[in-house]
């Protein structure tokens, strides 16, 4: 099938950010899937008032050239219009891919899924809240690793990180981090805004397989007192974002498929993909975590044995290519 992929070319569409690494591995796993991808990319337009006439002609008469069997866009703000969307829709199988629908579905997802003929969430409690706003045809998927650069070799058992963390700075992992420190466990940190700065893939999956605990800490509202008492600004905060509850992202899959330990916040629904205490640890906050980073850096063997099991489950079950040929499945036989 000819797929017209409609996404951003770079992280952001900020070309110095690099590639859009989850786009590409999207489109790789249509292509691993037998498909035919012809890109459409929008970066140009995000600059521009939203939707952007420009784009809304593009986006027509590339379909109208390519003539697609359908459609993809991983969704990411108003880059295109109701009346755009309906058109396609009209003459095309369009999908539309939500993957932040734990804190964007009431003002964001629920007023584009009419517009499509398909929609993917990443959230299984949002399913019934689609049907509800008339979208029936709803499939639900999840993030995953990056699985065209599997790596072949064996850990040889070489350590670089007692504990480490990779992902973008924010006050509440600032402020855990802190914590952590204080109770004398050192975290080493990647990512935009932290000292070491950021890394590319290849050094991330370094990172996961050569730390004894990796640890993935949500970028959501945290509801501890301390942290909401630790500065004015962070608490001023609390009352404006929206991000109220954490969610499973691409960081719990890449983890254990590129060999790492990982000790993740719990997110309800975390435990559909992952054996809790058998292949992953979870906390509930970071006394919890301080005290299970202790017990897990002192038993090596129970940590290579949760690690076997979560790789064999990710590599198996976890990639983009099983995401993308599930979804195809589930659109064919209905």
């Amino acid at each position: 099938m000819k797929i017209m992929f409609c996404d951003m070319e770079f992280d952001y569409g900020v070309k110095r950010n690099g590639t859009n690494a989850i786009g590409g591995a999207l489109q790789n796993a249509f292509q691993a899937n037998g498909h035919e991808v012809e890109a459409l990319y929008y970066d140009d337009f995000l600059r521009l008032k939203q939707p952007a006439s420009e784009l809304q002609r593009l986006l027509l008469s590339r379909a109208e050239e390519l003539k697609p069997g359908l459609i993809f866009f991983p969704m990411f703000t108003n880059q295109f219009s109701y009346e755009t969307l309906d058109k396609l829709k009209e003459r095309y199988c369009t999908v539309a891919w939500f993957g932040d629908d734990t804190w964007r579905f009431d003002n964001y997802s629920r007023l584009y899924a009419p517009h499509f003929t398909w929609c993917v969430t990443t959230d299984k409690f949002s399913i019934d809240k689609y049907k509800e706003h008339g979208q029936t045809n709803v499939i639900l998927s999840q993030w995953a690793a990056i699985d065209e650069d599997k790596p072949t070799e064996k850990f040889d058992g070489k350590y670089i990180y007692d504990v480490s963390f990779v992902g973008q700075f924010n006050h509440y992992r600032q402020w855990f981090i802190k914590m952590l420190t204080k109770r004398g466990i050192k975290v080493d940190c990647f990512g935009k805004g932290w000292a070491n700065g950021m890394i590319d893939n290849a050094k991330m999956n370094e990172v996961f397989l050569r730390s004894k605990i990796n640890l993935n800490i949500a970028n959501s509202l945290c509801h501890d007192v301390r942290f909401l008492l630790s500065s004015p600004v962070v608490f001023a905060r609390y009352f404006f974002s929206r991000k109220n509850m954490g969610q499973i992202k691409a960081r719990n899959f890449e983890i254990p498929y590129y060999g790492g330990f990982q000790m993740t916040d719990f997110f309800p629904g975390i435990e559909d993909y992952f054996s809790l205490g058998e292949e992953i640890a979870c906390y509930k906050d970071v006394d919890e975590a301080a005290m299970l980073i202790r017990y897990y850096l002192a038993r090596e063997g129970i940590r290579r044995q949760m690690v076997d099991l979560a790789q064999q489950n990710a590599r198996k079950k976890h990639g983009y290519i099983n995401r993308i040929a599930e979804i195809m499945e589930t659109i064919g036989t209905r």
